[in-house]
């Protein structure tokens, strides 16, 4: 059903070099997160198996940032990314305290990460028929997600075989609250435009026309006083 939503928006070339390079930025993040996350662990397989997903987010991010700087060969300047920040861009830690995580609630947020973009990417895969290189990344990327997906879920079964349902559960409510306040930011954001050009464009004006008609209906300034007026004031003080 959405399929020709994402077609028409994966259709324009700057708007796919933009995505590029935010999914690019996302992965690498999450490669630096994922090392962080090999140092912490006890877990020698974790361990492991973190290094080895670290490294595959590294050689994603190169690859989606190669992708776009081919497609700007020849132009004058980059694009400019900020649009595309709320996008549903790759899969990233969200910010995730890896210092505070223990290897199971680490494997399971891991998991539904990696489930979640392998779906996003399997959509945009398909969505790119009319570029095949860039369909060519996503081909490759996909690959290595599907991997991800299954060793985090094996792993967690093993540290956690009877919590690791529970673990997923509280998981998944974690995303959903961070992507709630992602949403807040970005109406609040929004509105906050909105109400700044409201006051500049409708509430400056009225109070200028307003301020405009009280200094013309009033003298401003001191008022002379005639000087026998002013000396009889002061006789009949004394």
């Amino acid at each position: 059903m959405l399929a020709p939503i994402h077609r028409w928006i994966w259709r324009d070339r700057e708007r796919r070099v933009q995505k590029l390079l935010r999914f690019g930025e996302t992965e690498t993040d999450g490669g630096r997160d994922l090392l962080r996350a090999a140092e912490v662990t006890s877990d020698p397989l974790l361990r492991r198996l973190f290094l080895l997903h670290a490294t595959d987010e590294q050689r994603h991010g190169q690859l989606f940032r190669r992708r776009a700087a081919a497609m700007l060969q020849g132009r004058g300047s980059a694009p400019d990314i900020g649009a595309e920040r709320l996008a549903p861009a790759g899969h990233g830690l969200d910010d995730l305290r890896v210092e505070e995580e223990s290897d199971d609630t680490m494997l399971a947020f891991l998991h539904l990460s990696e489930k979640s973009a392998a779906s996003r990417f399997t959509v945009y895969r398909d969505a790119l028929g009319a570029d095949p290189d860039t369909q060519g990344v996503f081909t490759a990327i996909l690959h290595d997600e599907m991997f991800h997906m299954n060793y985090t879920l094996t792993q967690l079964l093993r540290v956690a075989p009877k919590r690791h349902r529970s673990h997923l559960w509280r998981a998944r409510l974690s995303r959903l609250w961070k992507a709630y306040l992602r949403l807040a930011s970005a109406i609040a954001g929004v509105l906050g435009g909105l109400l700044l050009m409201i006051q500049y464009f409708v509430l400056l004006p009225a109070f200028a026309w307003i301020a405009k008609r009280a200094a013309a209906r009033e003298p401003i300034g001191w008022s002379a006083v005639p000087p026998e007026r002013n000396e009889a004031s002061l006789r009949r003080q004394y």
